[in-house]
C-alpha cells in the first residue's frame, strides 16, 4: 500500500512535516545490560534513575540499577511518583539530579515517569522550576542531560512525543513541550510489562488505541503520519484483549508496546482531539486514570465522529477500521465498545466525580488550554456538543 492510499485526502502529500524519532531499540530482555547504553549517550559516570514508585516495589529498577554501578556509575534513584505527574515532582527530580552532578538520566515507568524524566533532564541545570516553562511561557534550555526512556506499560507513548503532561499546584492540567524532551535513546522491552495488572493493560492499551485513532482522523492529519498511525491500530487491535487475558504472552505484550510507541509517534506529529479534550477536563475535577477516562470519552463521543458526513472525515475513519480489522467506519463505535468490555473495563467514573454536575465537566472542557484538543477534531465541536458530551460523560460517576 503506498503513503497516498494511507491518506483521506492525497493532496495532503503535498506538503507535511514529521518530527525526530529518537533512536529506538526493541527486544524481549533490550533493557539488559544498560550501561552500554548509557555510555553511547553519554561520557559521564553519574546517572539519575527516575521510576515509578511501584516499579521499584517490584524489583523491577534494581537489576538495572546495579548494571549500571558494574560498570562504574554512581547512581541515585528519584521514585517519588504514584498518579499522575506533578509539577512538585518534576522539581523535585531536577533538584535531586543537581545534588548528584548526574551525567545522564534513565526514565523507566509509565507516561508519569517517563514525563517527569524527561522535563528533568530539560530543566536541572537551570534554577528555574517547571512551571516557568509550561504552556511556553519560556524557551527550555538548549542544553539538557542525556537521557533514556523505557517504558513499562504500553499506553503514552510518552518515549516518543515532545508533549509532556502534569499538573500544576492548583491541580490543573498544563503542558511543557519542544524536541529537546525527547530521549536520546528509546528502549522497548516487552518483559518488563509483564507484571502489569490486567485492568492497566486494558487502560493503558485503550489510551494508545485512542492516540492512533485521533491522530490519524483529526484535521491535522497527514500522509507522513497517517501509515504510522494505521500500524499502531493493528498491532493494539490485534493484541490488546490477549494481553489483557494472557498477561504472559510476551508477543501480545511487544506488539502492545510497538503499538504504542507508534501512537507515540503519531500524537508527536497530529495530536489528539475531543476524547482528550475529555479525559483532560475529568483530570481537572478528580483524580483519574487517563487512560480509563479517555477510554470512556472516546465511547461517548465515537459514533458522534464517524457519523460526520464530510467525505474526508468519512474516508479517514473508513481507512483507520480498516487497520481495526473492520469493513466499514460505521463498525467502529461497536468495536469499540465489545473491546473495552473483553477487556474487563468498567464504565464507571471514580467515586470523587459523584459531587460534580455535568456543567462543571462542560466548564473545564471550555478551557482554553484544552481548545487545541477541541479544534484538532474534524467535525466542529458545537456548544451543544459539550453539554452533550459532559451530560453523557459524567452520567458515569
Amino acid at each position: 500500500m503506498t503513503v497516498l492510499a494511507e491518506i483521506a485526502d492525497p493532496e495532503k502529500a503535498a506538503s507535511f512535516s514529521l518530527n525526530a524519532v529518537p533512536e529506538i531499540h526493541f527486544g524481549a530482555g533490550r533493557a539488559q545490560g544498560l550501561a552500554a547504553d548509557i555510555k553511547a549517550i553519554s561520557k559521564g559516570r553519574r546517572v539519575l534513575l527516575v521510576a515509578d514508585a511501584a516499579l521499584v516495589d517490584l524489583g523491577i529498577v534494581a537489576p538495572l540499577r546495579r548494571d549500571l554501578e558494574a560498570a562504574g556509575a554512581v547512581t541515585d534513584l528519584f521514585a517519588d511518583i504514584a498518579g499522575e505527574p506533578k509539577a512538585s515532582q518534576i522539581d523535585a527530580a531536577a533538584e535531586a539530579a543537581r545534588l548528584l552532578h548526574a551525567d545522564a538520566l534513565v526514565c523507566i515507568g509509565g507516561g508519569s515517569a517517563l514525563d517527569i524524566g524527561k522535563l528533568t533532564s530539560c530543566i536541572a541545570g537551570d534554577q528555574a522550576d517547571a512551571m516557568a516553562y509550561a504552556l511556553g511561557a519560556r524557551p527550555l534550555p538548549a542544553a539538557g542531560l542525556p537521557k533514556i526512556c523505557i517504558p513499562t506499560t504500553a499506553g503514552t507513548g510518552s518515549e516518543l512525543s515532545a508533549t509532556n503532561i502534569f499538573s500544576n499546584n492548583a491541580g490543573k492540567k498544563v503542558w511543557i513541550w519542544g524536541q529537546e524532551t525527547k530521549p536520546d535513546r528509546v528502549l522497548l522491552d516487552p518483559l518488563l510489562t509483564l507484571s502489569l495488572p490486567p485492568h492497566l493493560t486494558a487502560w493503558t492499551g485503550l489510551d494508545a488505541l485512542v492516540h492512533a485513532l485521533e491522530a490519524c482522523t483529526s484535521n491535522r492529519a497527514h500522509a507522513g503520519n497517517t501509515p504510522i498511525c494505521h500500524q499502531a491500530l493493528r498491532l493494539i487491535a490485534g493484541a490488546l484483549a490477549e494481553a489483557v487475558e494472557q498477561p504472559g504472552s510476551v508477543e501480545a505484550r511487544g506488539a502492545m508496546l510497538l503499538g504504542s510507541a507508534y501512537a507515540g509517534i503519531g500524537i508527536d506529529n497530529c495530536g489528539t482531539a475531543m476524547a482528550h479534550n475529555i479525559s483532560h477536563a475529568l483530570a481537572a475535577l478528580a483524580p483519574v486514570h487517563h487512560g480509563l477516562a479517555t477510554a470512556l470519552a472516546l465511547e461517548v463521543t465515537l459514533s458522534w465522529s464517524v457519523e460526520d458526513g464530510a467525505e474526508a472525515s468519512q474516508q479517514a475513519f473508513a481507512a483507520a477500521a480498516q487497520s481495526c480489522g473492520l469493513a466499514a467506519a460505521a463498525e467502529l463505535p461497536d468495536w469499540f465498545s465489545t473491546l473495552m468490555s473483553r477487556c474487563g473495563v468498567e464504565r464507571r467514573l471514580p467515586a470523587a466525580f459523584a459531587d460534580y454536575a455535568a456543567a462543571d465537566l462542560a466548564r473545564e472542557m471550555r478551557r482554553e488550554e484544552n481548545q487545541p484538543m477541541r479544534t484538532a477534531t474534524a467535525r466542529a465541536v458545537g456548544e451543544d456538543d459539550i453539554d452533550r458530551f459532559a451530560a453523557a460523560t459524567i452520567a458515569l460517576a
